[in-house]
């Protein structure tokens, strides 16, 4: 079954080849520069982009004892400046203003580093990016302001459930071993205990850098466009001055877990409602034998979910709505294994059947032995998907590609895990025994625990308890769990043989309308780009039913979750060999999407119109879907704020929206029989907007709607009808008027939550090339300021951001600032002043700079697609809006060409400066449990000309419209 490999290709490196997809026409080149700095370059004359990653073999297991989180915290700092660029920020407004973007993450072992930038910007953005590890400047100013930012991020977290069982896993482990420790940091870890011990903090940072930062234990990965001798040369000049102490990787032998962490039952209260089942084992790391794959080979059988599986005998009880397995938390000296499950208020009722079949269908894998074909399925599969692999984005590949550089010889660096090529029996078996009754830790998540609970985790202050469970126990539920025949899978028949390419004649540039009739429309667009086996349909069921009432929205949700439903032990499979597909409530109806190889896609999309011609309502699956969407629209109060605030901006703005309280209070009353009267309904009149594009032929393509048309529109009893002239809906925005600034007050949903949240947004014009130029233009100078003010400098929050907005065509800007520091109130003013000192921004720029930021902006705009994916996400975005401005880089570009200085200033001055003539503001403040003692305050401070929304819809009623751009 497995493609033979044989035919990869390799490029050349010190150390032997580098394999490489057989797609790939980039070049790839090892060095080890006089410091023992091992370098991956990377030659793509293609690209529009340069990009670089640094991987430091050290993480928070290196946190020194009573300094949680300071390897986090060095990760914030190396930001700031340094001796060579020493004004604060100037490394990210570097980045920003040449149109790249900068981040970095700390993990247990690794913190990794990377950017990436516009090509001819990319030499001088090296060079500030290897001061991080040449000479940083960690000023002490600077040190007090960023622990509040990991303060803030902090913040952030504690709500979250994710986060909250990760660190309950961590607490419940050895003391003495590094995995137990808290490692994100906080005001207390980084300020206030060392503060009270004597101990500087900043001198500490300044000591875990000369000790763990040296260049043999680092990783490069460079991107570029030149060739790989230029590239080597000018690596090699900048990085030849990085420190090498010839540090020793750190390491942490032993296990994290003993046997009082083992045989143990642990019941957990969340912050979200519903009931969540992880049961994990310590197994053998995976990276020691990735090309066999086990834990892979075992992930993929446990959490299979066709016919015969664990999660389909679960489904069909009732007990469950979600199924994960694999391996999870590991590093080079301990793995951990978990199955998930998400349960049913029915599978909370039964936990210990759920166990019993789990462990009982681990009896079964463990006793029927390994099975050679279905490894070579899995391989199958995985070379399928590694050498037909899309680009993707040059700084995700760097990152991917320098964290495997410390784990991987050469040879594997650009494969990693993603091949598994050597069937090894023992290997797999030996981990299958591993997930025995005797070593298990079984974390059970559910509000039904709430005040059940005689235990506290110390950083998150989750409640739980904890018992000791034995193996008997658990063979008892084995033996008492339902008499449920547990299948291997069958045979994937989506695996795709055929990898051939279309020779396509006609090389459009652009979609081209190939059909259009009463029932559908089909646009159409070959891939003459990444040639790829691949292809990108969408399908959009234009149902003016679907969005008409809170009732009916509801409805249409319930529909589209009961497809996927009914469909998802076949669809497995496809998605399994890489065809994805997915259903979504649209705009004014259901989405249907199929993305992946083309040669079974076509069986694929037959299965899923069936299903919908054939759709009926089956009582026992609507209750447990009825629950699971219950339980979502329960959960909207536990967004964080800044979540809450832009969906209050969008129902102010949005004319077919309801609120989610509404659509939960429709929910409760709505039964099986309703949806079966109303699916009927909602179908009878429809109109199908259809795109088509990668490797498939013009016929093909055309074949495909007829069948659509066939099924459902022109059968002899026809589900569907086709619109009526006057049916036919579209997308609507609220006009804000000129010259006015609206406020909307609200309480967070989550009294538990301390952050508050401000959306600050302005609403400027209706899509127009020139107008688009220009508020583009603006955005990209202002970002980085409003970053280095509102975040470096005052330390609002973590979460701090300036981005363009396009609701259905008409586009603004939006300032989302999340704190738990300050009011949304003062966040505001802030923001009016921000805007002032943008005014003498703009004013004061020269044509020099005016000149660059014009060509960083065009630079970014005319950036290529890199897969198809990405070029069919533009083209479907103009059809759904009704644009169908499919040349509108080139347009937008032309007009920023044109543009002059003070034509910018004029459109600032007229639009978007605090008292501009034309101005249309809304601030949306959501107030956390610290601040709402001011929201009485700040909705005093409304007066003439500024408006208070009190009622976002009737609001919305009495507001004009924007006209549609879709006719």
């Amino acid at each position: 079954m497995a493609v033979g490999l044989g035919n990869e290709t390799a490029a050349s490196g010190e150390c032997g080849d580098i394999l490489k997809a057989r797609t790939d026409k980039r070049e790839y080149r090892r060095i080890v520069l006089k410091n023992s700095l091992e370098v991956l370059l990377i030659s793509d004359p293609e690209t529009d982009k340069c990009a670089a990653s640094m991987n430091v073999s050290v993480g928070s297991f290196s946190d020194p004892e009573g300094l949680e989180g300071l390897a986090h915290f060095l990760e914030h700092m190396l930001f700031y400046a340094s001796e060579k660029y020493p004004e604060e920020d100037s490394y990210s407004k570097y980045i920003t203003e040449h149109g790249g973007s900068t981040n970095a993450y700390t993990s247990t072992e690794d913190t990794n580093y990377h950017f990436d930038i516009n090509t001819d910007s990319f030499d001088e953005a090296l060079d500030r990016f290897a001061q991080f590890f040449i000479k940083p400047l960690m000023s002490a100013d600077a040190t007090m302001r960023e622990i509040k930012a990991v303060d803030s991020e902090h913040q952030k977290n504690l709500l979250s459930d994710s986060w909250r069982l990760g660190q309950l896993q961590k607490h419940l482990s050895r003391e003495d071993h590094p995995y137990h420790k808290f490692n994100t940091g906080n005001m207390d870890t980084l300020h206030g205990r060392p503060e009270a011990k004597g101990v500087n903090t900043r001198s500490e940072l300044m000591k875990f850098y000369e000790e763990h930062y040296s260049a043999n234990i680092m990783h490069l990965v460079v991107y570029g466009k030149e060739n790989l001798d230029k590239t080597q040369g000018l690596v090699e000049e900048l990085f030849q001055d990085v420190r090498n102490t010839n540090k020793d990787i750190p390491r942490f032998p032993g296990q994290p877990c003993t046997l009082d962490h083992l045989q143990v039952l642990v019941k957990v209260v969340p912050i979200m409602q519903g009931h969540e089942l992880s049961v994990i084992w310590p197994v053998t790391p995976s990276i020691y034998h990735y090309q066999e794959a086990p834990c892979r080979y075992i992930g993929d059988l446990i959490g299979h979910e066709g016919e015969g599986s664990l999660f389909h005998a679960l489904k069909i009880l009732g007990w469950a709505t979600g199924l994960y397995a694999g391996e999870a938390d590991w590093s080079m000296e301990y793995s951990f294994f978990n199955v998930s499950i998400d349960l049913t208020d029915a599978g909370h009722e039964h936990m210990q059947d759920i166990l019993g079949l789990l462990f009982k269908q681990i009896k079964v894998l463990q006793q029927s032995g390994v099975s050679q074909w279905i490894f070579d399925e899995l391989s199958a599969i995985c070379e399928a998907e590694f050498h037909y692999q899309a680009k993707i984005d040059p700084i995700s590949y760097v990152v991917d590609i320098s964290s495997n550089m410390t784990i991987y010889p050469a040879k594997h660096w650009l494969v990693g895990s993603s091949l598994p090529s050597k069937f090894n029996p023992a290997i797999i078996q030996k981990v299958l025994d591993e997930l025995s009754p005797n070593n298990v830790r079984i974390f059970w998540e559910s509000n039904k625990f709430e005040g059940q609970t005689d235990k506290v985790e110390p950083w998150y202050n989750t409640a739980y308890s904890l018992e000791k469970i034995t193996k008997f126990a658990i063979q008892e539920w084995v033996q008492s769990a339902p008499d449920v025949n547990l299948l291997q899978p069958t045979p994937n028949v989506f695996i795709p043989t055929d990898f051939s390419l279309k020779d396509f004649k006609d090389k459009d540039i652009f979609p081209v309308l190939l059909r259009k009739t009463s029932f559908s429309r089909l646009w159409y667009k070959p891939d003459t780009k990444f040639f790829r086996p691949k292809a990108y349909v969408k399908m959009d069921f234009n149902c003016p039913l679907a969005v008409s009432s809170p009732d009916a929205a509801v409805l249409s949700n319930i529909f589209v979750w009961l497809l996927e439903d009914y469909l998802n032990e076949y669809a497995y499979y496809a998605q399994s060999a890489g065809l994805d597909y997915g259903l979504r409530i649209s705009d004014n109806g259901f989405e249907l999407s199929l993305v992946g190889f083309n040669h079974k896609l076509r069986i694929l999309l037959e299965a899923v119109i069936q299903k919908i011609a054939r759709f009926e309502v089956k009582s026992d699956r609507f209750s447990v879907i009825k629950e699971t969407v219950t339980k979502a629209y329960q959960n909207y109060k536990f967004q964080q704020p800044y979540e809450q605030a832009t969906y209050y901006c969008s129902l102010v703005l949005e004319d077919k929206s309801w609120p989610w309280t509404e659509e939960l209070d429709a929910l409760s009353h709505l039964e099986a029989e309703d949806l079966a009267k109303f699916v009927p309904v909602l179908l009878s009149r429809t109109f199908v907007e259809c795109y088509i594009a990668g490797n498939v032929e013009k016929d093909e393509a055309e074949s495909m709607a007829k069948h659509i048309e066939d099924v459902l529109f022109t059968d002899p009893k026809p589900i569907f009808r086709p619109l009526f002239p006057s049916q036919f809906l579209t997308n609507r925005v609220t006009e804000l008027r000129t010259g006015r600034k609206y406020f909307y007050h609200h309480e967070g949903s989550n009294s538990s939550d301390e952050n508050s949240a401000l959306v600050h947004y302005i609403q400027v014009h209706q899509d127009e090339y020139s107008m688009n130029s220009k508020l583009q233009l603006f955005e990209l100078i202002a970002k980085q300021a409003t970053f280095h003010q509102l975040r470096t400098i005052e330390q609002l929050g973590y979460m701090t951001s300036l981005s363009l907005s396009n609701d259905s065509g008409v586009y603004g800007v939006q300032f989302i600032i999340q704190s738990s520091v300050k009011g949304p109130g003062h966040i505001d003013s802030r923001i009016e002043s921000l805007l002032k000192d943008l005014e003498s921004k703009l004013y004061n720029m020269s044509d020099e700079e005016f000149k660059s930021n014009v060509t960083t902006l065009i630079d970014m705009k005319l950036e290529k697609d890199k897969n198809l994916d990405e070029e069919s996400w533009f083209y479907w975005a103009e059809i759904q809006t009704g644009t169908l401005k499919f040349n509108r880089i080139d347009a937008e570009v032309a007009a920023l060409r044109e543009l002059k200085k003070d034509e910018l200033i004029d459109f600032f001055d007229e639009y978007i400066k605090v008292d501009a003539p034309n101005k249309k503001s809304l601030s949306i403040c959501v107030y956390g449990n610290q601040h709402l003692k001011e929201i009485g305050s700040d909705k005093d401070k409304i007066r003439s000309p500024l408006i208070e929304i009190e009622d976002i819809v009737g609001f919305r009623k009495s507001q004009p419209l924007y006209g549609s751009l879709k006719l």
